[in-house]
């Protein structure tokens, strides 16, 4: 059965997006690994899709795959692509857009010419919230052991897991050697995704971030604003940041504690095709 999607990026993390409102579609983890092969299949870090509302409190449901097969919560930069696709497939005005995922209800609307907002929600400190197994059941760094090696990590749950380390430079970030060992780290039972921050001002930072599933992408939306929560939290950063990522700027606005955190950044098509699943 063939069916049409759309090829759209945030910041260069690409994705394979399908239009399912109309249309239902069911993916087998087999089918996500072919389809995001970068030589095999169409590529793209995570595959997309937007499908009817599942209850009342939501205008359309959300799901997200990433490039190994497996599902995942939400994705911040995806939930732009699919709020741009709705509003042009005529699903949507331009918002408000209520977006259901397995990690709650996201909000979103255009911004611009191909920008889209997005209210992630709160962030949630607590470790298990992650779920992460620590020691330490309060909000508050905690210190990771990879073999004689002591890391410090900032977790903060943006709907999915995410652990932050503070860098002093981040293009020199050993990336590739810490971010696979502390995705897989038995503390983290559903794995995590690995933040490297570098700050550089009160509304300034550059991050990399190794995706869980994924490996490095050139941007992470929830990692973005995983940084900022965790940033806030430290005294690092007043309440709006521009985040430098490899493939370009958000801005993340957060208040603080018990308030939602706000990203902003772009949406834009690359193609669209059709592939037989």
């Amino acid at each position: 059965m063939a069916r049409d999607f759309f090829k759209m990026q945030g910041l260069g993390n690409d994705f394979v997006v399908f239009d399912a409102v109309a249309r239902p579609v069911s993916l087998s983890s087999e089918q996500v690994r072919r389809i995001a092969h970068r030589r095999l299949g169409v590529g793209c870090d995570q595959i997309l899709v937007l499908a009817a509302p599942r209850d009342r409190d939501s205008d359309f449901f959300y799901q997200v795959f990433n490039a190994d097969g497996s599902e995942v919560s939400q994705c911040g930069n995806g939930a732009r692509c699919v709020a741009r696709l709705a509003v042009d497939a005529g699903h949507a005005a331009d918002g408000p857009i209520r977006l259901g995922t397995r990690g709650g209800v996201m909000i979103a609307e255009l911004a611009g010419e191909a920008g889209v907002k997005v209210n992630m929600g709160r962030p949630d400190f607590r470790p298990g919230s992650l779920p992460a197994r620590f020691d330490q059941p309060a909000p508050g760094p905690v210190t990771l052991e990879l073999d004689e090696q002591l890391v410090t990590l900032h977790l903060v749950s943006m709907g999915n897991p995410h652990a932050v380390i503070r860098v002093e430079d981040v293009e020199r970030a050993p990336v590739s050697e810490l971010g696979p060992r502390i995705e897989n780290h038995p503390a983290f039972p559903e794995r995590v995704n690995v933040g490297f921050l570098e700050v550089r001002g009160r509304d300034r930072a550059r991050l990399r971030v190794w995706e869980r599933g994924a490996g490095e992408t050139l941007a992470c939306g929830s990692g973005a604003c995983a940084a900022m929560a965790a940033g806030r939290r430290a005294g690092w950063f007043d309440e709006r940041v521009d985040m430098g990522l490899q493939g370009g700027n958000l801005v993340i606005s957060f208040e603080g504690d018990g308030r939602p955190l706000w990203m902003q950044g772009p949406a834009e098509y690359v193609f669209k095709g059709s592939i037989r699943l």
